[in-house]
């Protein structure tokens, strides 16, 4: 932004960090509670973020605080120089003035000064989100992709009638280990960077995927401060020796989002060992090893082309709780 750009009751500028980070967090966090951030989280994210991957942010003052943050970026996991990922969000008591309105704006400036084709963001088909919805919707996006979103909570849950599954997977020669039973294994983050690509290709998400660096991975998977490895299992067949993953044959990743809800990152396992029990049994260790530390609420997300998945965590008593879409616009007029 050349200068402030002034209405009469705020002002957009760009962030002065980190002294708006707490502020921004609370912003954000009160946007999507379901997701809490606080001003640790933004300073990691900001830290640690590929250098290479073009981010942009502003944030609106009110009376002296912060009551909105913005902003849009590279689209990481999709990579293209001209595809961004972003959003707007207004803190509750400051909506109905217009802010939403000069931010995105704001945004759509820089994009535009970018050549930026294509513009992604997340929203969902929960109340607190239909306003925004009807938003993106009034400026000419569209919903291009669903994914579904499924929880259990383990805490009322009996796996005593699953065992039977771990038993069969451990005599097929599969080993169960969580992700801090494997920390002595030296070539650990490379064979997982390399099974999770394996994976990840085969998630049909409605995109091409793009591969990070090792070193990006393990920084922003495995480094992680939200993953719990010691609820997070890789299956293991001893003697098997591929030459990107070693004996590592399937994993399934649990990383807790606020106090007694966790989420399922990534649950897959390689094609040769698929139609064996493997992904179900790893859900199950991650479900079990919860419980047995107190027990919570694990959520789930799988687009509804992956019907395997969707049958499995019926199977095992997950139970839908929202549609999330990805919103699209495209600058070139061609709309998905």
């Amino acid at each position: 932004m050349t200068a402030p750009e002034l209405n009469a009751t705020f002002t957009l500028r760009e962030p002065r960090l980190p002294a708006d980070y707490a502020p921004m967090a609370e912003v954000l966090t009160l946007c999507h509670q379901e997701w809490p951030v606080n001003a640790e989280d933004l300073e990691r994210d900001d830290r640690t973020r590929d250098p290479k991957m073009f981010r942009t942010q502003v944030v609106a003052e009110q009376d002296g605080r912060i009551v909105g943050v913005a902003g849009f970026g590279h689209d990481d996991r999709s990579f293209e120089e001209w595809r961004y990922w972003g959003g707007v969000n207004v803190h509750p008591d400051a909506r109905g003035q217009g802010i939403g309105t000069a931010l995105y704006d704001e945004l759509m400036r820089r994009a535009t000064a970018r050549g930026a084709r294509e513009l992604r963001a997340g929203s969902s088909d929960q109340p607190n989100d239909v306003p925004g919805r009807a938003f993106l919707e009034k400026r000419g996006w569209s919903a291009a992709w669903e994914r579904y979103e499924s929880q259990i909570d383990t805490r009322t849950l009996d796996l005593a009638a699953l065992g039977d599954l771990l038993k069969a997977v451990e005599a097929d020669g599969v080993q169960l280990k969580s992700l801090t039973d494997l920390a002595g294994d030296p070539e650990r983050n490379r064979k997982l960077w390399e099974l999770d690509w394996l994976l990840f290709q085969d998630v049909p998400m409605g995109t091409v995927f793009t591969k990070k660096t090792m070193e990006q991975w393990v920084t922003e998977e495995l480094d992680d401060p939200h993953l719990a490895p010691e609820l997070s299992f890789v299956a293991v067949r001893p003697g098997a020796d591929d030459p990107l993953t070693g004996e590592y044959v399937g994993y399934s990743t649990l990383g807790q989002s606020s106090p007694g809800v966790y989420y399922i990152g990534m649950t897959g396992v390689l094609r040769s060992e698929r139609g064996k029990g493997i992904a179900k049994a790893l859900k199950v260790a991650a479900m079990r090893a919860l419980q047995h530390a107190g027990g919570g609420v694990i959520k789930t997300f799988n687009d509804p082309p992956n019907k395997a998945m969707l049958g499995m965590n019926a199977a095992l008593g997950f139970e839908r709780t929202a549609t999330r879409y990805r919103y699209e616009l495209h600058l070139d007029g061609e709309q998905p």
